[in-house]
């Protein structure tokens, strides 16, 4: 079947089969950008902004993204490249293979958190899992962010 999704503001028509998750869908029309990691919706690596809430893409029906906005992290690069001079700052910026979902979770968070607090920060980053680090570097460069973003 072919659905409809609005990619990065651009109207996509793409093929899906039933049963086929969101992020086999979006790799396969050239988002590449969207990571597979444990296939299992435990890792965060495959996160998008789905209508700008971050859904992990390797357990949601692409079907039912059918007619509605997805934000891969091209289409947030202006965001995550500001973000990303913060995680660099802090030394948080070791292999990236988690930072494209792990930097949409924190956008789609600043959004809907005016001035979280570090158990929340915590709570909202539960599903973005990092192999590299103790997670030290990168809840100090989101404080920072947010902060730059308050002054």
């Amino acid at each position: 079947m072919i659905i409809t999704l609005y990619i990065n503001g651009k109207k996509e028509s793409v093929e899906c089969q039933p049963g086929e998750m969101l992020t086999e869908v979006l790799r396969r029309a050239g988002y590449v950008e969207v990571k597979k990691g444990c296939d299992t919706g435990n890792c965060g690596v495959c996160t998008v902004l789905l209508e700008g809430k971050p859904v992990l893409s390797c357990s949601y029906l692409a079907i039912r993204a059918d007619g509605k906005q997805i934000t891969t992290i091209q289409g947030a690069a202006k965001e995550a490249e500001e973000f990303a001079h913060f995680l660099t700052a802090e030394g948080a910026d070791q292999c990236g293979f988690c930072a494209p979902g792990f930097a949409l979770t924190v956008l789609a968070m600043k959004k809907e958190l005016p001035n979280p607090s570090e158990g929340e920060i915590r709570h909202y980053l539960a599903g973005n899992l990092c192999r590299c680090s103790g997670y030290e570097g990168q809840i100090r460069a989101i404080k920072k962010y947010l902060e730059a973003e308050h002054a």
